[in-house]
């Protein structure tokens, strides 16, 4: 009954009724039916109940009560009504059915039942509404009740909604712990849950990586499309990273472009690395954004815990060097964490400033790189290639000193030089061979590159059909209109282009309809593994050569090394072929000695069949056998083995546990041994650590290092049971 009804009615409750069974207002509504003489008293407690009933109406709060044994016997209908029920439908109902368990919304509490059984007061208890559909939060107040005997006879309260406040205070909390902006986690939630996980996990000796993320060219976009652009960006990027990691709770964005990703219980570095990579291609691929078509790229460091630090701190700061050696060694890549690497910053800055003064000092040359006719094996033209040797590092490798141009500011006049000096030598070839020259994204947005090519071409005297500027998909990230205005310039100086690197992950075929293309350069990605059986990227070079001959564009096929791989690129019609196949890189004397003997052509030489990659190192490593110790040097690698020398006469067949530091070992047995040189092969394929090396999938633990009472490699492997005579060389 509502308690308007009951002052209108004036309702006593009925004789014989409990005080509590009569609602929350029996006692007050007893003393309106039973006059005792004192008329104002009576007015007064109508003026009460007036003024309770107004106060339920207005919404501000309402009120309840119950019986001894928890069943409601009063409760306001508007807040019934709230409920989706009457206050009819719920008189009778355990008052603690109208709420959710504490536990199952993470309240640290008293539980209301356990109030009401203690008989013990209560004030703004926070609930939460168990009906369905109804997302609210109450706060709760209640007094036990007792007759003139002693005897319990139920609880009377009040609520309050407390929804909006409660929502208030998890968006504050919501602000603090997440990203307003993409909704991920923030640096300062990430940062407590990394140092709640490793504390966690050194009690327990489980590992946990961490991948630190970067976006590269995101200022271009910011800079081109504006700061809501960026944002809109930000936030698709963000989405992309939670489909492939899937828990957003271990995803962060640290600030401006940077990302971070805890990941515990992994340190199987072939599964990072896959992953690394997915998130590399799929954060590469292009975004719209307010209409704009627009491609970035990402660079990943990741470090792992044990093995890369015990503190949230270390572990940040070497994944950051990781970061770090990956975007210097050309972006667009992730790697691993090696002690090494402190030592390779150092290097990396030093090799900065030499180079500033690389050119003055005369210490870069160029090489030139047969691009050969795939039918009559002729040469029709050649790749300019920069090297730099260094006075005291010797010969710095291109994609150690690129990057560093690139960031320092260097590209351009290292560019400008490259092209001069093809145009410079090429002039002296007899014949019509073409020089091909790279251009550099950077250089390609500079108003000025069509000025320095047309000076080139004057000052030497080169025809402008011999000279070939290769450019790479990303120079359509930036504005089309100064795109096609760079194009057409460079057209009517009569120069050849071709798109390099066709296909790997910046292809939009609208921009073949425009760019004037003579030649595609089919990635050497696609050439890799196109022999294996099952590969696709077969099919993907057949559309590629179908595609360039519909546009009447010559191809050219990157990295061709193994003769079954020049023999499916015929079989494919690919026009033109470069690669270790017919040759490597040539000084010019070299090259001028073939050009003037006439024609060039060459037979191709190689092995039969692809085979995996092969580092060549020279790398002083560990070789355990029978709890000894042997130094031995690696001369080359690959994922499946190596070739190694330092002991002399070791029996084929024999095992060893190859230690490369840092806890890698990798079981290898020797497949074939000429006196102080082996071949061995690996138990365990090595896999991929982001920059053109190799690693172990897994590395032994500190905790096992340090919980062991016996040798690495009695732990790492069972005794060795091999005999032989062999010693060290």
């Amino acid at each position: 009954m509502e308690l308007s009804s009951r002052i209108e009615s004036g309702d006593r409750g009925g004789d014989g009724v409990d005080e509590g069974q009569r609602g929350f207002f029996g006692l007050i509504g007893s003393r309106i039916g039973k006059p005792r003489g004192d008329v104002a008293s009576t007015l007064h407690t109508r003026e009460a109940l007036l003024l309770l009933q107004n106060y339920e109406e207005s919404g501000q709060g309402w009120f309840w009560s119950t019986d001894g044994r928890g069943r409601l016997t009063y409760i306001t209908a508007s807040v019934a009504r709230l409920m989706g029920r009457t206050s009819g439908q719920l008189l009778g109902t355990s008052f603690t059915e109208l709420f959710l368990p504490v536990d199952s919304h993470g309240e640290r509490q008293r539980t209301l039942p356990f109030l009401l059984t203690k008989l013990s007061k209560f004030d703004e208890l926070p609930l939460r509404s168990a009906f369905e559909g109804d997302d609210r939060w109450w706060a709760i107040s209640g007094r036990p009740q007792f007759d003139g005997s002693g005897k319990f006879t139920g609880f009377r309260g009040s609520g309050t909604d407390v929804t909006a406040q409660r929502r208030s205070a998890e968006d504050a909390s919501r602000l603090a712990l997440y990203d307003s902006l993409t909704g991920l986690a923030n640096r300062f939630n990430i940062s407590k849950k990394l140092d709640t996980t490793l504390a966690a996990f050194a009690q327990q000796q489980r590992v946990c990586a961490i991948m630190l993320l970067d976006l590269d060219r995101f200022k271009q976009v910011n800079d081109t499309l504006g700061h809501p652009a960026g944002d809109a960006l930000l936030k698709q990027v963000a989405q992309r990273l939670l489909k492939i990691v899937g828990d957003k709770e271990i995803v962060s964005r640290l600030g401006g472009d940077e990302f971070q990703i805890i990941l515990p219980d992994v340190d199987d570095r072939g599964k990072l690395g896959d992953m690394a990579a997915d998130i590399i291609a799929s954060l590469s691929q292009p975004y719209s954004v307010e209409g704009s078509r627009c491609i970035i790229g990402a660079s990943v460091g990741v470090a792992i815990a044990p093995f890369d630090g015990l503190t949230s701190d270390d572990l940040v700061r070497n994944a950051d060097l990781a970061l770090y050696a990956a975007k210097g060694n050309g972006r667009g890549r992730f790697s691993f964490y090696s002690s090494d690497l402190h030592q390779a910053a150092e290097i990396r800055r030093a090799l900065e400033d030499d180079l500033r003064d690389a050119l003055a000092r005369g210490e870069m040359e160029l090489r030139y790189q047969p691009v050969v006719n795939a039918k009559s094996n002729m040469v029709t033209g050649v790749e300019a290639l920069v090297r730099w040797t260094h006075p005291d590092r010797g010969v710095i490798s291109p994609g150690v000193f690129i990057p560093i141009a690139e960031e320092a500011n260097l590209i351009w006049p290292l560019g400008e030089w490259v092209l001069r000096k093809a145009c410079e030598d090429a002039v002296n070839w007899p014949g019509e061979t073409r020089v091909a020259v790279n251009v550099s994204p950077i250089q390609f947005a500079n108003e000025d590159l069509p000025k320095i090519v047309a000076s080139a071409l004057a000052t030497t005297g080169l025809a402008p059909d011999r000279l070939e500027l290769e450019i790479t998909e990303s120079v359509f990230l930036g504005d089309s209109a100064d795109t096609a205005k760079m194009f057409k310039a460079l057209n009517a100086l009569g120069v050849r282009l071709a798109l390099d690197d066709f296909g790997t992950g910046y292809s939009s075929l609208s921009y073949l309809q425009t760019a004037p293309f003579d030649k595609i350069k089919i990635d050497q990605s696609f050439v890799r593994d196109a022999t294996v059986p099952g590969s696709r990227n077969g099919a993907i070079i057949a559309a590629i050569v179908a595609l360039a001959e519909a546009l009447e564009m010559e191809t050219t096929a990157e990295g061709i090394e193994s003769l079954d791989q020049l023999e499916l690129i015929r079989k494919l019609n690919v026009s033109h072929v470069q690669g270790y196949v017919y040759s490597k890189p040539v000084r010019h004397t070299e090259l001028l000695e073939h050009a003037e003997a006439g024609s060039w052509i060459i037979k191709p030489a190689g092995p039969a069949r692809q085979r995996n990659d092969r580092f060549s190192l020279f790398r002083t490593v560990g070789a355990i056998h029978d709890n000894h110790r042997y130094n031995v040097v690696i001369r080359n690698l690959s994922s499946t083995g190596a070739f190694i020398e330092g002991i002399l006469n070791v029996p084929p067949g024999t095992q060893f546990v190859i230690d490369f530091g840092e806890g890698q070992l990798v079981t290898a047995t020797v497949r074939r041994s000429m006196k102080h040189q082996q071949g061995v092969e690996f138990e365990q394929t090595m896999v991929s650590d982001g920059n053109g090396g190799l690693c172990t999938r897994h590395r032994v633990s500190p905790y096992l290092i340090a919980a062991a009472t016996q040798s690495t490699a009695a732990m790492a492997l069972p005794m060795f049971t091999t005999t032989s005579d062999w010693k060290a060389a």
